[in-house]
């Protein structure tokens, strides 16, 4: 049995880590693309839309994430038509609120949106035309990330794998051709980013001309409508908070950064974000994997099954993190000059940057791994604790830190994480929690 869920631990794993790709790669692709094509300031524009990214994917968790542990949880049960009514209710509120956020952010207020965002006259120009067609494309980027987490859990992760690979290759080869051959410049990135994710949803769709995936169809009924959508939203909502905190945390620190750095610190900020977004591909990877397959041992009342996905995930986390510090910490600048940065005093500042927030993503790893695992042992005041603090206490940190020792700003993030990490932990001791399953 152990050596069954280990199987299907890594085939659920490297297939989810494939789909972080569609939403943190697509990022990093562009920054390296555009600032070997346009300039750093381009960088700078593309991390300064973070926040519209990683608001659309908080919709994503909020709708999918909650929606994707119901169905694993009634395909655990054999419950199928529970399962083909929560699939359906997400999916219609996936398509609802892309096509809102389409409209409001991307046709009607482009400009506000990027004014918002940033406030340095040099780069508001390349913020406004990435923002507006990645608002614009709104719609493709939730229903990506709905129908890989769906068709994932209805036993595809392959196709999932297959979908996320191919849509990042036509995100990198239409970026070179929209910016270098058509001229299109920042406005390419995003419309090449776009496309990829259509043609990922194609692939997606054909998950269903198979007989045996139709389990999982949808059915078009008014009956517990309501219900459905709050056990939806409900699931969800610890990693929904710990997005929307997340967003804050991005605009914040995208405002106090350019106020206490200018120019240069926010470039060397950006590249520290996109090396969260290395990060968070195989943190991403990881959490939806004990989300999914967690979630149906727990359906089955497999409580040595959960704890054997718990430690495998925890293994592989720490494998990933600690490699990935390694080569930051021997390679800085080189990382620096991938995104296209050749002026000197950007080169000298980033080394320090991408060294410190290399350690500060390590204790940010692990405990929102602690908060999946919480979810699954269904600690729900936990996990929503470590929602919000995961992100709304490095802001006042980071602020702290920009008015008492600006020279000292990149440590703030790893300074707010030991904190918590502290917190979490007395917490946990002091409620006596044991990580046991529920009996139905």
């Amino acid at each position: 049995m152990e050596n069954d869920i280990k199987t299907q631990f890594y085939r659920y794993l490297w297939a989810y880590i494939l789909v972080a790709l569609s939403g943190c790669l697509g990022t990093v692709v562009d920054g390296i693309i555009v600032g070997n094509l346009i300039s750093e300031d381009g960088v700078s524009a593309i991390n300064l839309s973070t926040p519209i990214t990683q608001f659309i994917f908080t919709m994503h968790l909020l709708i999918n994430a909650g929606a994707g542990m119901l169905v694993a949880y009634a395909l655990g049960q054999k419950k199928i038509n529970d399962a083909r009514r929560f699939f359906t209710r997400s999916l219609s509120l996936t398509l609802g609120l892309g096509l809102l956020l389409s409209i409001v952010g991307g046709l009607i207020f482009p400009s506000q949106t990027a004014r918002m965002l940033c406030s340095n006259e040099q780069i508001l120009p390349l913020a406004r035309d990435y923002m507006q067609v990645l608002l614009i494309g709104c719609p493709a980027f939730i229903l990506m990330w709905g129908l890989s987490t769906m068709v994932g859990v209805n036993g595809s992760p392959r196709l999932v794998s297959l979908a996320v690979i191919i849509d990042n290759a036509v995100n990198l080869c239409l970026d070179i051709v929209f910016i270098k051959w058509f001229g299109w410049g920042i406005t390419g990135s995003s419309a090449a980013t776009v496309i990829g994710h259509l043609v990922g949803i194609a692939i997606l769709l054909t998950h269903w001309r198979k007989p045996e995936s139709r389990r999982l169809v949808p059915i078009f009924s008014t009956d517990e409508l309501a219900a459905s959508w709050r056990q939806i939203i409900s699931q969800g909502a610890p990693l929904a908070v710990a997005s929307i905190c997340l967003t804050l945390l991005l605009f914040s620190a995208n405002k106090i950064v350019l106020t206490t750095t200018g120019r240069t610190g926010i470039f060397v900020f950006a590249l520290c974000m996109n090396l969260l977004q290395v990060y968070n591909l195989f943190l991403s990877g990881t959490c939806q994997t004990l989300q999914s397959l967690g979630a149906i041992q727990v359906g089955e009342g497999n409580n040595e099954g959960v704890r054997t996905v718990i430690k495998r995930g925890f293994r592989f986390i720490t494998a990933a993190m600690v490699t990935t510090c390694l080569l930051v910490w021997i390679y800085p600048q080189g990382i620096a000059r991938l995104f296209g940065c050749d002026e000197p005093e950007m080169l000298t500042q980033s080394a320090p940057a991408l060294r410190v927030f290399a350690l500060s993503f390590i204790p940010f790893c692990y405990i929102y791994v602690q908060m999946i695992v919480y979810k699954l042992y269904s600690q729900h005041r936990m996990a929503l604790f470590i929602s919000f603090a995961l992100s709304l206490t490095v802001i006042p940190v980071l602020w702290v830190m920009a008015k008492l020792m600006p020279q000292h700003i990149w440590y703030s993030y790893l300074i707010a994480y030991i904190i918590e990490a502290f917190v979490i932990f007395a917490l946990h001791k002091s409620r006596h929690i044991k990580f046991e399953l529920k009996k139905a």
